[in-house]
């Protein structure tokens, strides 16, 4: 009889490449989301239910006595009603990032970590040993462009037979340190979730697990990159994805593929057929004459390298929309944000804030976006608004849309975004 694990946030981007990988290794899989509380069936729960996942508010509804464990993340408050369902019941609770190591435990396991840019290179490193004959289990933190069959499965997964998992592997609460890696890449570090003093004490400890299979993108410089490619070993790479960071994410991603033992001739090609993440400056269509883009971006970072990589292809302005995806990130990288935000607005941009995502719980809520806009109004040439909800949002947007520009949506969490950008692009 197969084993049932429960998954609290099953509609998360991890918890649900979890629930995924989970069916592919034959295990059975209930989950609780508290967008079902509120009657939101995203694509992705609907995707989930389709293969044979039961869904339940979160409530505790989904536990009894016949669940072997219940899966959560670090976001999980002490008084979840799956939580104390599961004591009631007696089923043990476990950490994601531990069940995930359980589903890997049969392979030897590459973990990419970092600040900036873990989706993406894990997606290409996976797209790439793929593409050698490695046939690699990946589990990611974001979509990868055909990994879906054609929306049959969740494609932030990639089931796979061969000796390698490729795996992202989350700093944000230090559960990567659950992972017992035989190889890493190091993407980059900055002060996001913690000072970067500690994000590099962290890595620095996390990447003595590698056993000399380490690519650590905190030691590269800009050299052997260009525009729309790199250099390795003396071979050129053309990268099929905007932005000289995506240039170096797919460096990263190439040089862990050789130390894999990918054949270095048969790597170019390989990446010329990788289709891009999804939410990362994805294309979603026109509006109006303008290009449509969503992006996952959520730290000062990430959003800097969205916008200005828009910007050299949008000469006419980028009008982009921001959710800060929760009060605690924003009340860490006000400065930072403030700082780049002010930074990269030139006149012609325009930057539509959008009141913190509240995924409820007892979050300290006394930072808003609005603290955010007044540290940037007065300091930028851009324009910087204030929007109360995704409607207003989508009609500054629409007035602003023309040959010319780019219109992004940008953030983290809230499953309303990429819904905007896709009706945005119904504009033409």
């Amino acid at each position: 009889m197969s084993e049932t694990v429960h998954i609290a946030g099953i509609g998360g981007v991890g918890m649900s490449a979890l629930a995924q990988a989970l069916l592919d290794s034959g295990v059975s899989v209930t989950g609780s989301d508290r967008l079902l509380d509120k009657g939101d069936r995203t694509e992705t729960l609907v995707c989930l239910e389709r293969q044979g996942i039961r869904l339940f508010p979160q409530d505790g509804s989904g536990l009894n006595a016949g669940v072997s464990r219940l899966v959560v993340s670090s976001a999980i408050e002490p008084d979840n009603p799956d939580l104390l369902a599961a004591g009631r019941f007696g089923v043990p609770s476990v950490h994601r990032a531990a069940e995930l190591a359980r589903v890997v435990g049969g392979h030897r396991l590459c973990a990419v970590t970092g600040t900036c840019g873990k989706s993406t290179v894990t997606a290409m490193l996976g797209h790439l040993l793929a593409e050698t004959g490695f046939d690699p289990l990946v589990v990611n933190g974001a979509a990868v462009a055909g990994w879906d069959a054609d929306g049959t499965r969740i494609g932030s997964v990639r089931p796979g037979k061969g000796e390698w998992a490729v795996i992202e592997a989350d700093e944000s609460d230090k559960s990567l340190m659950v992972f017992q890696p035989d190889a890493v890449i190091v993407t980059n570090a900055s002060s996001d979730h913690f000072a970067r003093e500690e994000a590099d004490c962290l890595f620095d400890t996390f990447s003595e697990r590698a056993q000399g299979r380490l690519v650590d993108g905190r030691l590269d410089t800009a050299d052997d990159l260009f525009p729309g490619g790199f250099l390795l070993d003396g071979v050129r790479f053309t990268v099929p994805m905007p932005g000289l960071h995506n240039a170096a994410n797919a460096r990263l991603a190439a040089r862990m593929a050789r130390l894999l033992g990918a054949p270095l001739d048969a790597l170019p090609p390989a990446l010329l057929r990788f289709k891009g993440v999804v939410r990362r400056l994805q294309q979603i269509g026109f509006c109006n004459g303008a290009k449509v883009v969503d992006d996952y971006a959520h730290n000062p970072e990430k959003l800097a390298a969205a916008w200005t990589t828009l910007q050299q292809e949008a000469p006419d302005g980028v009008v982009g929309v921001w959710r800060p995806h929760g009060y605690g990130p924003l009340r860490k990288m006000m400065d930072g944000l403030a700082a780049m935000f002010t930074r990269v607005l030139r006149p012609c941009d325009t930057l539509l804030l959008l009141p913190v995502y509240d995924a409820g719980g007892t979050a300290d809520r006394s930072v808003e976006s609005g603290t955010l806009a007044e540290q940037i109004s007065g300091k930028t040439s851009g324009t910087v608004l204030c929007v109360p909800d995704i409607a207003s949002a989508e009609t500054e947007m629409r007035s602003r849309a023309k040959q010319g520009r780019a219109l992004v949506t940008l953030g983290a969490r809230d499953p309303d975004l990429p819904r905007l950008a896709a009706r945005l692009a119904k504009g033409k």
